[in-house]
């Protein structure tokens, strides 16, 4: 820490100028108000495009840990799940115009693909996943995911110089290479050898908008049904047990209402992305039951194109429903002049650290799509189309009262 202040006096390192006032038509603001009961933001929204060129662009005037990995600093108690380590590491970001966005750096290659022996639960989180998700969940006309961009950040003069976390300065040092890099602080795990690094100040990373504060939007965190065991041995009751849906229909609220058609929803596009650990989803409480999930921390999904994990589709394929407009899309973007490949690869060159996934990660998506509407079929014949494809086309536009209201 010492040595730190005396490398800061030497570089007469000084402190940014003050926040500007927030401005109505500021682009974070604007998407807060947009967050109405059908998504994040509307279909045709031109307030994203603004909040993701603001996010590539706007100064950086000050960086932290996450609350994640603050609570990290504390005791640890592994026995019932396991937690992060310092080969996961995130800053929160803030902006001149009190905007904020999660910063995940990058911590594997593009064309590295997870190793087969690798528990989800101890998987790098990649920032190119971060990205890619934020661009399928808009393409499957979802909208449940916050807004994400990619960035390259210059660690010195965007973290380093504007941070005022003593620990956050702690971590940084020089590599052999003449690198600047930093680790994340706790109490185990937590080496150089786990540390990201600029090259030799620049590192790319993902920036995902940060929602509206719970004191505005209040948000439950829900345990997943279909949650997986974090240890690495035992099973959950759902993985061996097929009638398993049967016990989840008779709990509130997933014994009426769209949250087991929002699960499933969830499992097709967690099935997608690859991600095995979606263990919570999250809700505001402003849309009550019927709300729709958000689809958060997606770091951890396209990890092997190789491999299809179909037990993520257990919502799927034990309970036999799906929502018609889910299918309808799936089904259009399984059309070759719709390729749910060609959409997303044309949708990623938008951003600007193109190619955000290699070819085969893209090709994967084509294969497991037809695997889910395989699913769906099997289903139809088992059950008829009436029981399996629920009508979700007729709702009602929702009232202006059912957006998040925020005060500036």
């Amino acid at each position: 820490s010492r040595r730190h202040k005396l490398y800061r006096e030497e570089l007469n390192l000084t402190s940014p100028a003050a926040p500007l006032p927030l401005r109505p038509e500021a682009s974070w603001l604007q998407f807060h108000l947009g967050i109405s009961r059908d998504g994040l933001y509307p279909r045709s929204s031109p307030t994203i495009g603004r909040l993701l060129g603001d996010m590539q662009d706007f100064t950086t005037i000050s960086a932290d840990y996450s609350q994640d990995e603050k609570a990290l600093l504390g005791a640890c108690d592994c026995s019932q799940i396991v937690k992060p380590s310092g080969v996961h590491l995130k800053l929160v970001l803030r902006f001149q115009d009190f905007g904020k966005a999660m910063f995940k750096p990058m911590r594997q290659k593009r064309e590295e693909e997870t190793p087969e022996d690798f528990f989800y639960f101890v998987d790098f989180q990649r920032h190119n996943a971060e990205i890619a998700a934020f661009h399928l969940d808009r393409i499957l006309d979802f909208r449940r995911v916050p807004p994400t961009v990619g960035r390259l950040i210059n660690v010195t003069k965007e973290i380093l110089e504007v941070t005022k976390n003593e620990i956050l300065q702690s971590v940084f040092f020089v590599s052999p290479a003449s690198n600047v890099c930093f680790f994340a602080k706790c109490p185990y795990m937590c080496k150089t050898e786990y540390a990201v690094c600029g090259n030799p100040h620049l590192l790319e990373g993902s920036l995902s908008a940060f929602l509206p504060s719970l004191n505005l939007a209040p948000r439950l965190s829900i345990p997943n049904p279909w949650i997986r065991s974090y240890s690495f041995d035992g099973k959950e009751e759902w993985e061996v047990n097929p009638l398993y849906c049967n016990t989840v229909r008779e709990i509130y609220p997933y014994s009426n209402g769209n949250r087991l058609l929002n699960i499933v929803d969830m499992a097709v596009f967690d099935f997608l992305i690859g991600n095995m650990d979606r263990h919570h989803y999250e809700m505001f409480t402003k849309f009550g039951d019927d709300g729709f999930l958000l689809h958060l921390d997606n770091a951890r999904g396209f990890g092997r194109h190789s491999h299809d994990e179909t037990s993520i589709l257990a919502p799927l394929s034990q309970c036999c429903i799906i929502k018609r407009t889910t299918l309808l899309r799936l089904q259009l973007l399984a059309e070759p002049e719709y390729r749910l490949s060609d959409v997303m690869r044309e949708s990623l060159l938008q951003d600007r650290l193109a190619p955000v996934l290699t070819e085969p990660h893209l090709l994967a998506l084509d294969r497991r799509l037809q695997l889910i509407l395989k699913a769906v079929r099997k289903c139809i014949d088992t059950y008829g189309e009436a029981k399996v494809v629920a009508n979700d086309t007729t709702q009602p536009e929702a009232p202006a009262s059912d957006r998040v209201k925020l005060t500036t």
